[in-house]
This record gives C-alpha cells, structure tokens and sequence, in this order.
C-alpha cells in the first residue's frame, strides 16, 4: 500500500459504532414506552377522580370519556380514543393497589414510582394483556417473568397461551405455588428447571398424520429458540445426538442442554410411544455416564428429561428409586392444554394438600 492510499475502514469499527447507535435507540424507545405507561396510569387516576364528582356517575363518566376523547384526539392525534381511555381507567384501577416483589422492585431503584410506591417495568401492550389476568397471584408471576426473562409481547402472551403458570404450579408443592407469584419462577434444584408437560405445539406436530422421533428432534433444531422458551431459564444448547463411545460400543443422546443456573448437564431423550421401563434404564445410563466421565467435579450431577407422549406414572415410580432427584419423565404436548383444565386440576390439587394437613391437625 502507497503513503498516499487511504486503508479500507475496519469492519469491526463500523459495527461497534452501529452497535452503539442501536443500544442507544433502543434505551430511548425504552424510556419512551415507560414513560407513557406511567402517563396512562395518571391519567386513568385523573378520570376515576373526575367521574366522582358527577351524581349519576355513569351518565357522567361516558360523557367524560367522549369529551376527552375529543379534545386530546384533536391536540395529540391518534391513541385517545374512548375504548382507549378506558383501557387507562381500568389500568389505574387494577394497579391502584398492586404491588409486586420488594426484591425486584430494589433492582429497578431508579425508577419513579406512582403514590402508592408502585413501579411499572414495562410496555403499555405487556400490560393490556397483564391486566386481563383476573388472578392476582398468577398475574403478579407473568408480570415478574417478563421482567426477569425480557419477553416481548409474542412471547408473554405464548406463555400465558400454554398455561406456564398452571403447569408449574402443578409440578410443585404448596409452598412453592406461592412463591411463583412473589418471586416467579425460580430454578434452585433439578425438580425445578422440569416441567410436565411440556407444550410443543409451535413444532406443527398435530398437522402430521404420524411423525418418527427423528422428525421430532429435528423440528425441535428447526424451532430451537422457541423450544429454549419452553424450557425456560437457564438453558443453552449442546448438540443434538451427542455420541459417546465404552466397551467399544457407541450411543446417542438425542439432545444435549447445559443448565447455567443449576450448573449441570440436562440430557433429552425423545420417545413418541407410550414410555417403558427400558427407556428408564437407558437414561439412568446416559446419566451415570456424563457424571462420571463428562461433568467437572465442580458440576452438579446430570439430569435426564425423557419426553414423551405417554406415560404410567406407577411404571416411573416403580423404576426409578424413592430419593430419585435426577431422571424424570415428562409428556409433551403438541396442541396449547386447556387452561379451564388445567386451573380445574390445580385447585384440585391444592384442595387435597390442604385436606391432607386439616387431617393431620385433627389427629
């Protein structure tokens, strides 16, 4: 290259700057969002207020929402229609007095709170859908999943759609069902990061007449980011039909994830018929081996999730030893569960855990 030859700009140097430039605006898209939703909440509180003074509040408060509509639709522009000021109306009063975890709320310190010590950590549109959620305690825990996993507003409303709340709460114990609201959900052991079932019906499964369990696993590749969805926090992706090779004898694992939070392996093994205690067997294998040969000593011992469409409980419980804590098996489904179901199933549950210890207080 000649003194007087300009070299080429470094590529790196434009995509760090352009990097820059699209973090910026996204803060800034950011804080307008927040801002607004703090704005709407102050004005829901302003009309509930003004509706108070009217005698026949109901005349008053529809004859309210039109002349307001009017006069911001004519100053603002579009966004201040009446369907929308009374989205805002019933936003204040479903937040009013709304409050979330103290320990999440200490992690967003800098952000301005309304009168009632309340803070609001996302979109107007996260929360037109939160505020729908007639269940307190489960609208509290998708509230706090999207803070802590950064849904978007596809993502939360999937959750929701697949009933996430009700299959963990039914794969817990008691005490865990209220924590999901205060906390959400939080992966400390292996029972934890496990849900059952698993819903799949982003893969297109139900659309097949039949598929193979190589279909299966490949879908799951083909739908891969919104399978780590579903298996929630902490998961990163290994590999799919990891080999491993002793007594010159070669097996595979079907798909190979690495928990960060519990600090362990999490082997899948895909089974599209009804499981057997041979299934059981095979896992307890692939799970004796990455702890002996594969995981650090400083690693938690593996976990093994053998998905499946069917299964017999009493065939698992018999199978596996009573202080089992490492192999599960779990049904997947390939349509979105009903949630009247699933809601019906879980107060079931709860009944019978609070039957069981009004017994125990009787004896």
């Amino acid at each position: 290259m000649s003194k007087n030859e300009i070299p080429p700009i470094n590529q790196n140097f434009l995509e760090n700057v352009s990097e820059v430039l699209a973090r910026a605006r996204t803060n800034a898209k950011t804080a307008v969002n927040l801002a607004m939703v703090y704005a709407y909440y102050e004005i829901g509180r302003m009309i509930v207020e003004e509706e108070q003074h009217g005698q026949n509040r109901a005349a008053y408060g529809k004859q309210i929402l039109q002349e307001l509509s009017k006069y911001l639709s004519e100053k603002f522009g579009k966004g201040f229609s009446t369907t929308n000021l009374k989205q805002m109306r019933q936003f204040y009063t479903v937040y009013l007095q709304d409050q979330i975890s103290q320990t999440l709320s200490d992690q967003f310190k800098n952000l301005p709170a309304v009168s009632t010590g309340r803070k609001f950590y996302l979109s107007w549109s996260h929360y037109l859908k939160l505020m729908r959620i007639e269940n307190i305690d489960e609208r509290h825990f998708y509230e706090i999943e999207s803070i802590k996993n950064d849904w978007s507003l596809a993502e939360l409303k999937r959750q929701y759609g697949s009933s996430l709340y009700e299959r963990l709460a039914l794969s817990t114990d008691k005490d865990k069902v209220y924590r999901l609201a205060l906390e959400g959900q939080k992966v400390e052991t292996a029972e934890d990061a496990v849900k059952d079932p698993y819903v799949l019906e982003f893969l297109g499964l139900k659309e097949l007449p039949e598929y193979s369990e190589s279909e299966l696993e490949s879908r799951i590749i083909d739908h891969l980011q919104q399978f780590l969805l579903e298996l929630g926090t902490g998961f990163a992706f290994i590999g799919r039909q990891v080999r491993f090779t002793f007594d010159e004898e070669h097996f595979m694992v079907d798909l190979v994830f690495y928990n960060r939070l519990l600090r362990c392996f999490v082997l899948f093994d895909l089974k599209i018929g009804e499981l057997k205690h041979q299934d059981i067997g095979q896992m307890q294998m692939y799970v004796h081996y990455y702890d002996r040969k594969v995981k650090l000593s400083d690693e938690n011992p593996t976990i093994g999730i053998i998905l499946c469409s069917d299964k017999n409980n009493a065939v698992v419980e018999m199978t596996l030893p009573e202080d089992n804590t490492q192999i599960f098996a779990s049904k997947y489904e390939t349509v979105l569960p009903s949630k009247e179901a699933l809601q019906k199933l879980l107060e079931e549950q709860m009944a019978d855990e609070n039957g069981g210890e009004d017994d125990e207080t009787t004896i």
